[in-house]
């Protein structure tokens, strides 16, 4: 009997130390997963889930928004506005370099860390800004730019190269037309903090 107790406890304390052991070895395999976990990954599930956040960007910037899609090199987010406001949906494209932080509730952050495989790529993040932008061009939809520093340009995106836009200058909610442009802006993607539009015309 005496002999029986002690294999039970020897087999208890082995079991311990290979709970143990195991147990070191999944939190290692869990901080050497995220050490290689990039940004796009946690947005990408972000974005399958609507997630709400306060999203920093240059000068100071902060805007309350639901991420709902991303791109190749930028992810949109529809403003949260006022239930007065509700009526006319209001979207931004952020590029990916102009976004300077996320303020999220904590359980999102937390299933941001998951393996994205299971929400897998889909055709739209292979678009380029550029891309949007042409897109947004020939469908002669008025935007707003907002550069990095703070300006603010209203008009028609004429049209988009690899790394800038053309912009048709005119008021905000006019139609492109030769009598309403006031002039016409280059504008590097470089210097761009987001593209906004108003109502549901993102491609």
């Amino acid at each position: 009997m005496h002999w029986d107790r002690l294999f039970e406890d020897l087999e208890g304390q082995l079991a311990s130390e290979w709970e143990s052991e195991r147990a070191a070895l999944d939190a290692e395999s869990e901080r050497l997963r995220v050490s290689r976990l990039e940004l796009r990954s946690r947005l990408r599930i972000l974005c399958a889930s609507a997630a709400p956040a306060t999203i920093d960007l240059p000068g100071g910037m902060h805007i309350r928004a639901r991420l709902h899609s991303l791109g190749s090199d930028w992810v949109a987010a529809a403003m949260i506005e006022t239930e007065e406001a509700s009526a006319r949906r209001s979207t931004r494209i952020l590029p990916l370099h102009a976004v300077r932080g996320l303020s999220i509730d904590h359980g999102l952050l937390l299933a941001s860390l998951e393996d994205s495989e299971a929400s897998a790529p889909v055709l739209r993040e292979r678009m380029s800004l550029g891309f949007v932008l042409r897109d947004l061009g020939r469908r002669r939809v008025p935007v707003r730019v907002v550069s990095i520093d703070g300006s603010d340009f209203h008009g028609t995106v004429d049209r988009a190269g690899a790394d800038h836009l053309d912009l048709a200058l005119h008021d905000p909610g006019d139609a492109r037309t030769a009598s309403a442009v006031r002039g016409f802006r280059i504008i590097p993607f470089a210097a761009v903090t987001s593209v906004q539009t108003v109502g549901d015309q993102m491609p």
